[in-house]
């Protein structure tokens, strides 16, 4: 507020004061505090701000904002390089097996292949290194250059420098049992913290991760009392992947509970059967909440997978001469599985479902989502016996 405008305040204020007088009104409050708090108003108006201090929320919020259009422009230029990449690795399939091109490829044959020598020469140069792959069929015989870069890159970027930092709740008016999983959930995540839900509303608590530069929420909900949901959130941009939980039990549930203490160290992984694409990116989400172990740690964590449902095992375990291996359950233990997986954080109800589990199905039962499609070994049985031929209608 300019000097010039002080004056017509303290007209405005002495004139509104004037009006309740008349009026009869009781204004011994504000006789009271009239004179201080007309100073203080004139006082902040003489002060210079910067727009920076005037709005520090807005400057904050403007940066995320402008943050989340850089990703979500990174990501809209993925779809036509991906698409790029395997026409081109289509092509060099063909010339390498003698087979005709694709029908969908001979009208750009000519323009992808002036690029096939630099991408020879790209595939030569990372040969060496650990992101090279060679994902060659039985009978191809062609070398398929690395792999372009996905917005999955980005996500998790400062994975194996910087050490997560996981932030465990759960939703409101929450049970005993619920608390409880909460507490034995924090001691499964090093460097995580619990926090009460309270009434905090979901907006308010991916903020306040963001501000203290947490890494992932982890959020758990309950049915009747019993833990039946979690929710993994990855900050600031995504991913956020949804599990439903079965067969809950907590650690004085388990057996070995009074033979074993919760370790603090930082635990090795054991993924199993998490083989197909939609397998990868759930084991991503999964690995990257904890940080990279030491070599001589005795904690294990394992996510084993069978028919979609990742069990969960909690083990600390105890090297015996001669060569043995001597086990202990830690617990918690439960079994989940995914059902969505959300390009962004968990407020965002706008942001892109990347891949939703589809119930009503015919084929619902038969698949296998994280280990891909099984091929069966056809028997010996079966190669003797003639196939039958179906009747024509």
């Amino acid at each position: 507020m300019s000097k010039a405008s002080q004056p017509e305040l303290k007209k405005f204020m002495d004139k509104k004061l004037f009006v309740n007088l008349q009026g009869g009104r009781k204004v011994s409050g504000v006789l009271r505090g009239y004179d201080l708090f007309l100073n203080l108003v004139l006082d902040d108006a003489t002060e210079e701000t910067t727009p920076a201090q005037k709005h520090p929320i807005g400057t904050v919020i403007r940066r995320q904002i402008r943050e989340r259009r850089q990703y979500i422009y990174a990501k809209s230029l993925e779809a036509q390089e991906r698409q790029t990449y395997e026409r081109k690795q289509q092509l060099k399939d063909a010339l390498a097996a003698g087979k005709a091109l694709p029908t969908e490829l001979r009208k750009d044959a000519q323009t992808l292949g002036r690029d096939l020598a630099f991408d020879e020469a790209q595939a030569g140069a990372y040969s060496n290194s650990p992101f090279y792959y060679n994902n060659n069929d039985a009978g191809s015989a062609a070398v398929h250059p690395v792999d372009p870069t996905t917005h999955i890159d980005n996500e998790y970027s400062m994975a194996g420098i910087q050490d997560p930092k996981i932030v465990v709740t759960t939703s409101r008016d929450p049970s005993s049992k619920l608390q409880q999983f909460a507490k034995e959930m924090r001691l499964v995540f090093p460097n995580s913290h619990r926090v009460n839900r309270g009434n905090y509303v979901v907006k308010e608590l991916a903020e306040a991760c963001r501000a203290n530069e947490v890494t992932d929420l982890v959020i758990l909900h309950e049915h009747r009392g019993t833990p039946d949901a979690m929710i993994v959130s990855h900050l600031p941009h995504g991913p956020t992947v949804f599990f439903t939980l079965h067969n809950v039990q907590l650690r004085h549930d388990i057996s070995t509970y009074n033979e074993s203490t919760v370790s603090e160290q930082y635990p090795h992984l054991i993924f199993e059967n998490f083989s197909s694409q939609l397998g990868g990116r759930i084991r991503d989400v999964l690995k990257y909440l904890f940080p990279v172990p030491k070599e001589d740690s005795k904690r294990v964590m394992t996510f084993s997978n069978e028919d979609d449902f990742i069990s969960f095992r909690h083990h600390v375990f105890v090297k015996v001469p001669p060569r043995q291996v001597q086990l202990a359950e830690v617990g918690p233990r439960f079994e989940m599985k995914p059902y969505e997986i959300r390009q962004g954080t968990i407020e965002q109800t706008e942001a892109e479902r990347e891949w939703v589990l589809a119930h009503y199905s015919r084929t619902a039962k038969k698949r296998s989502l994280l280990t891909g499609p099984s091929r069966s070994l056809p028997s010996a049985d079966d190669s003797e016996q003639p196939k039958k031929k179906k009747a024509r209608r």
